[in-house]
């Protein structure tokens, strides 16, 4: 059933039908697609916790709807997600600010508008906000009406998403990073570390990158079941054992893959988020215990025995998100041979990535169309990071819904690389089934860049040394 879409200042709710024939005839009689009605509301996200739906209606006939994800570890350099602050509603989560800002400022602006010039839009949102970060009318009120114009729009023209973003060329599918181990603020396990993550890298496909997956997080369940370990599942759908350290995490990965009938390494690597902003304090990092204290090289140093012993090929937030000494440690460090990727560091910002760049801080980011909040701005990012040849990783959000506007994403910008999460709770399946929708209807023109999507990762990377056996030999 397609979302209803409402006016702003009557409440007056009307059904738009979206059909082949609507579209091809409005099409025939020339002009563009105008923007007729935007509306907004309350709806639930993954944790259960309020979030923004915005509906866009289009002159053609379309109406599209996009849900906007939210953090729990969330960088100090976003843009403002907008909350009600009411403790007496959600725990002071609502966002009823967010909707009528929506209904009753940004949306009405638009109408009339050409649903198609994205970047003019954005650039309204954007002003009509008038703050540096969106704080007045919130990043998740001004994101949602983004992405449900530019599906708008793409549905009135009759395009796929991915093909009115990412035009005719537009058909690498990305290796998903799979987070099959949750911590940190994704879980209440004793891991301090975020996400422990399986890369099939050496899958020929992305339905069979899919399958690899499944198979290791179906077996990893079955070995901590078999150890007595819980199989609860964390925010994104990877398990979260109260488990000890990092590296016995990483060590029943290796089992889980073997187990499954792969070759650690070569048919899938691992990769880690360590989220690292969240266990520094006063300039001193505390990934084990509250009371054993970490320098920014003794992390460096840990990062390089971890990535001796097992097959690391990715490595995000190592650092915290302000201390770029150790940011600029590491990647001299390990920069050559482990993908090392911002998040919290850049928070799909342009200015914080263009000073990265500047000063040879990491070498690829993350992109979450939330932390900048509006769709022009994420492309910006993407384009900055592709003319620096860093990587980019497109990814999801803790706190998730059914929207899968980020698959088609991926495949639009040719990112090579996507983040949403595990293989399990539908709010992440469903952008693995988007995008394997989106591969089946590529066909012959469908790419699966397994190894090749990775910064200065060779086919020899990915070796398993005798140190993943031995725990202690690594440092925590």
């Amino acid at each position: 059933m397609l979302p209803p879409v409402c006016g702003a200042s009557t409440g007056k709710i009307a059904e738009h039908p979206r059909t082949g024939a609507n579209v091809i005839e409005s099409l025939r009689g020339g002009g563009r697609p105008l923007i007729e009605n935007v509306c907004a509301r309350e709806v639930l996200d993954s944790r259960g916790n309020p979030t923004v739906a915005v509906a866009v209606a289009t002159s053609f006939g379309a109406v599209e709807e996009a849900l906007v994800p939210s953090g729990a570890s969330t960088g100090a350099h976003e843009a403002v997600e907008l909350r009600d602050g009411d403790k007496k509603r959600y725990g002071g989560k609502g966002v009823r600010k967010a909707v009528a800002a929506v209904n009753d400022v940004l949306g009405p602006a638009l109408e009339g508008l050409d649903a198609t010039a994205q970047r003019e839009l954005d650039d309204k949102l954007v002003e009509l906000d008038g703050s540096p970060n969106k704080a007045n009318s919130g990043a998740n009120a001004i994101l949602g009406i983004s992405l449900a114009t530019a599906r708008s729009a793409a549905t009135s023209v009759g395009l796929p998403f991915y093909r009115y973003l990412g035009g005719p060329s537009a058909g690498t599918l990305p290796v998903p990073m799979m987070n099959v181990i949750n911590g940190g603020k994704h879980a209440e396990g004793a891991l301090q570390f975020q996400e422990c993550m399986i890369v099939p890298v050496g899958a020929p496909t992305f339905a069979e990158a899919v399958r690899y997956g499944s198979e290791t997080f179906h077996a990893l369940g079955k070995l901590l079941h078999d150890r007595g370990l819980p199989t609860l599942v964390g925010d994104e759908g990877g398990y979260a054992p109260p488990l000890e350290s990092l590296e016995r995490a990483l060590e029943l990965l290796i089992e889980a893959i073997r187990t499954a009938g792969y070759e650690p390494g070569s048919d899938i690597a691992l990769a880690l988020d360590a989220a690292a902003t969240e266990f520094y304090q006063d300039g001193s990092y505390y990934p084990a215990t509250p009371e054993r204290a970490f320098s920014g090289a003794d992390m460096v140093d840990f990062y390089e025995r971890i990535c001796a012993s097992f097959p690391m090929i990715s490595i995000e937030d190592g650092c915290a998100e302000d201390d770029w000494k150790t940011w600029r440690a590491l990647t001299e460090r390990l920069g050559d041979r482990v993908q090392l990727v911002g998040d919290d560091l850049f928070v799909t910002n342009t200015q914080r990535l263009a000073r990265g760049i500047s000063e040879g801080v990491a070498n690829a980011i993350l992109i979450k169309v939330n932390q900048i909040g509006t769709l022009s701005e994420t492309l910006d990012a993407i384009d900055m990071a592709h003319k620096a040849a860093y990587r980019c990783v497109i990814s999801h959000r803790s706190g998730e819904t059914g929207d899968t506007t980020i698959a088609d994403l991926a495949v639009a910008t040719g990112a090579g690389q996507i983040k949403t999460g595990s293989l399990s709770r539908s709010d992440r399946v469903e952008k693995y089934n988007r995008l394997m929708a989106i591969e089946l209807e590529l066909g012959v023109a469908a790419r699966y860049p397994g190894r090749s999507a990775f910064r200065h990762v060779g086919t020899t990377a990915g070796s398993v040394s005798a140190a993943a056996q031995e725990p202690e030999a690594v440092g925590l």
